[in-house]
């Protein structure tokens, strides 16, 4: 019964890890896929309007921050699960 204890207790610590590691690379993943998106856009629209740069290329970082934000955020909830 005591081994039954041990194992079980060995087997939700593996599956918090487990989901921990998921959580913190979904979010990572997620975060790379939506500034990659962010950048696409920024350069795309710099090249039709070359004199818009400036606002264009503020408004970007901005919202990389955003997502950056909300990925950390994510990390920080996966890592309070374990």
């Amino acid at each position: 019964m005591l081994l039954l204890s041990i194992l079980l207790q060995a087997a939700e610590a593996g599956l918090g890890t487990l989901g921990l590691s998921l959580g913190t690379g979904i979010a990572a993943i997620g975060a790379g896929i939506g500034i990659g998106k962010i950048g696409s856009s920024a350069m795309e629209g710099i090249a039709r309007q070359p004199e818009a740069a400036g606002d264009i290329r503020s408004t970007m970082i901005i919202a990389a921050a955003l997502i950056e934000g909300v990925c950390l955020f994510a990390v920080v909830v996966c890592g309070f699960i374990l």
